[in-house]
């Protein structure tokens, strides 16, 4: 199992190959702002959640996956927590992923 959390700072390998690869793109696929990627506007998360912070959570627990599923196929999502401050109202997601059963590296 892996985790990726959107408050690691990480820099892009763009030679990355494996794990590193599908690490990277699961960071990549959780920290851009969907409507930000000019050919691809759907790529990301929408950041125009206004709920309150747990209906928020549930709602962006629900983007996390779709979009990790989506764009990274070779792994699956365990499980999605958040750091959140509740006054500014700010969620970043942590991400659990493991390798989808076939796929090698």
């Amino acid at each position: 199992m892996y985790e990726v959390s959107g408050n690691q700072a990480v820099k892009v390998n763009f030679g990355a190959t494996g794990i590193e690869e599908i690490l990277q793109n699961v960071y990549t696929s959780i920290t851009t702002m969907r409507g930000s990627v000019p050919l691809d506007r759907g790529f990301g998360l929408d950041p125009s959640l206004d709920d309150p912070l747990p209906l928020a959570r549930a709602r962006l627990t629900t983007q996390v996956i779709d979009v990790v599923q989506k764009y990274e196929p070779r792994v699956v999502v365990s499980s999605v927590t958040f750091a959140e401050d509740g006054f500014a109202g700010v969620l970043v997601p942590t991400v659990n992923v493991r390798l989808r059963e076939g796929v090698v590296l």
